[in-house]
C-alpha cells in the first residue's frame, strides 16, 4: 500500500525540480553569453578597425551632445538640439566616404528643403485662410511624389538616394507645420543649424581619427582579386596535366584553386565601394578626382574572367578528365598560356598594390597570345583523329577556355595600364625597354617556328 504524499515532501519535490530548471537556464545562458563572446571577438579579429569605429560613434555622440550640456548652446537651439544628436548617429559610418556622403547630402537636402518649405508655406499663406491648406497638400503632393520617382533613377539612387529622402522628410514637416506653427523660419533656421553642426563633427571625428578610406580597401579588393586569379592559373597547368612547370606556382596545397570563388560574389559591393569612394578627399596616393570608376571596369573584366576561370576548376575533376595521354598532346601550349596568364595578373595586381607602372604584364601576355596561336594550329592539324569523340571534348573545352581566358586578361592587363596613366602611377619600366623586349620575344618566337618547320 502507497505511503500518501505530504505537503513537505511536495514542496521538497518542487524545489528540487525548481533547482533543477535554474541550474539548466544558467548552463544554457552561460553557453550563450560565451558563444556571443566568441563571435564578438572574431567579426573584432578578422578587422580591429571595427572596435575603433564604435568607439569614435561613441566619441561623436558625446562631442554632439555638448549642446544640450553648454547652457548657452542649449538656449540657442532649446528642443531642436536633438537633431544634432540624431544626425550625429545617422551620418556617422565605418568609412569617411560613407560619412561624408551621409553628411553632405544630409545638411545640403535639409539647406534645399527648407527653402522650398519656407517657400510653400508662403505661397499658401498668400492664397487665404480658405485655400491654405488645400494649396499646401498640393504642392507637397506634387514634391514629394517628384522626388520619390527620381529616387528610382540608377544614378540617383546609386549617389542621392539618403539625401532626396531627407529632402522629402525636411520639406514635408516645414510645409505642413506650417500651417499651424507661426515662427516657421526660425524652426527651420535652428534645425538647419543644428544638422551642419552634428554633420560637421561627424565628419571630422571619422576623418581626423584614425579614418577609414574606402577608396583605399576598393584599391585593395582589386589588386586582391587579381592575385587570386594569378594564382589559379600559376597552379591550374600542375593540376590539370599532374606537373608543376612553375616555380612561383602555389602547389604546396590546394587553397588557391578555391580563392577565386570569393570574385565571383564580390563584384555586386564593388559599385556601391566606387560611389562612396567619390565622395572622399584626396588621401595618401589618391589624388583629389582619382578615377575611380576605372576600378569598376577592372572589376567587371575580373569577374568576366572569374567566371571562365570557374568553368576551367570543373575539369579538375578527375570524373570527367581525358586520359593523361590525349591530354599530353597540347600540355606544353596549354600550361605555357596558363602560367603567362597567371605571371600577367599578378604582375597588374602588384602594378596596383605597388600603384606604380609595370610593363611585364604586357610581355607575359604576348607570350600566352602565341602559345595560344600555337594550341590553335595544333588543334587545326587533327591530334586526335583515333580518338574517342566524348574523350577529346573535355580536353577541347579546357583548351578554348584557356584561349577564351587569354582575351581577358589582355583586357585586364588594359585595362590597367590606362588606370596607370589616369591616376599617374610612377613609371618602373619605360616603354621603350618594353617594345625592345616583346621584340625579341616575337623575333625568338619567329626563329622556333622556322627551325620546326
Amino acid at each position: 500500500m502507497a505511503l500518501p504524499i505530504t505537503s513537505n515532501q511536495e514542496n521538497v519535490g518542487s524545489s528540487i525540480c525548481g533547482f533543477h530548471w535554474l541550474h539548466a537556464f544558467l548552463a544554457s545562458l552561460r553557453a550563450k553569453v560565451l558563444e556571443i563572446a566568441k563571435y564578438a571577438k572574431k567579426i573584432a579579429k578578422d578587422d580591429p578597425r571595427r572596435i575603433i569605429h564604435s568607439l569614435k560613434a561613441g566619441l561623436a555622440v558625446i562631442l554632439v551632445s555638448l549642446l544640450y550640456y553648454i547652457e548657452p548652446l542649449y538656449n540657442s537651439f532649446g528642443v531642436n538640439t536633438t537633431w544634432a544628436v540624431l544626425t550625429a548617429v545617422v551620418v556617422f559610418e565605418f568609412s569617411v566616404g560613407a560619412t561624408l556622403g551621409r553628411g553632405l547630402s544630409r545638411m545640403l537636402a535639409t539647406l534645399v528643403a527648407g527653402a522650398l518649405g519656407l517657400g510653400a508655406h508662403r505661397l499658401a499663406t498668400l492664397s487665404g485662410d480658405m485655400s491654405e491648406a488645400i494649396v499646401i497638400n498640393v504642392i507637397v503632393f506634387s514634391i514629394v511624389a517628384i522626388v520619390s520617382f527620381a529616387r528610382f533613377f540608377p544614378k540617383m539612387k546609386a549617389r542621392f538616394d539618403y539625401g532626396l529622402m531627407i529632402f522629402i522628410l525636411t520639406f514635408s514637416l516645414i510645409a505642413v507645420s506650417g500651417y499651424r506653427e507661426e515662427s516657421i523660419p526660425k524652426m527651420a533656421l535652428e534645425r538647419l543649424t543644428t544638422i551642419v553642426a552634428g554633420s560637421c563633427v561627424t565628419i571630422l571625428v571619422n576623418i581626423c581619427i584614425f579614418p577609414v578610406w574606402i577608396g583605399q580597401d576598393l584599391h585593395n579588393l582589386v589588386a586582391a582579386n587579381l592575385e587570386k586569379l594569378g594564382n589559379f592559373l600559376l597552379g591550374f597547368g600542375g593540376e590539370y596535366f599532374g606537373v608543376s612547370e612553375d616555380e612561383d606556382a602555389p602547389n604546396e596545397d590546394r587553397s588557391f584553386l578555391q580563392g577565386y570563388k570569393s570574385v565571383l560574389t564580390s563584384q555586386s559591393g564593388q559599385e556601391n565601394m566606387v560611389n562612396l569612394a567619390r565622395w572622399e578627399p584626396g588621401h595618401g596616393r589618391f589624388r583629389f578626382r582619382h578615377p575611380w570608376k576605372q576600378y569598376l571596369k577592372i572589376g567587371n573584366l575580373i569577374h568576366q574572367c572569374a567566371i571562365k576561370i570557374d568553368a576551367l576548376n570543373n575539369y579538375l575533376d578527375p570524373q570527367i578528365q581525358t586520359p593523361m595521354e590525349i591530354r599530353r598532346k597540347i600540355q606544353e601550349q596549354c600550361t605555357e598560356i596558363s602560367l603567362e596568364c597567371g605571371r600577367a595578373l599578378r604582375e597588374s595586381s602588384l602594378s596596383l598594390k605597388t600603384m606604380a607602372r609595370n610593363e611585364s604584364a604586357r610581355l607575359h601576355v604576348a607570350n600566352s597570345k602565341t602559345a595560344a596561336e600555337n594550341l590553335k594550329s595544333l588543334i587545326k592539324i587533327g591530334l586526335w583523329e583515333e580518338a574517342d569523340l566524348l574523350e577529346i571534348t573535355s580536353v577541347t573545352a579546357v583548351a578554348t577556355l584557356l584561349m577564351g581566358t587569354v582575351q581577358s586578361t589582355e583586357r585586364i592587363v588594359d585595362a590597367v595600364h590606362e588606370l596607370a596613366s589616369m591616376a599617374g602611377f610612377k613609371t618602373e619600366i619605360t616603354t621603350s625597354s618594353f617594345i625592345q623586349r616583346v621584340h625579341d620575344v616575337n623575333v625568338q618566337n619567329h626563329e622556333i617556328t622556322m627551325g620546326g618547320e
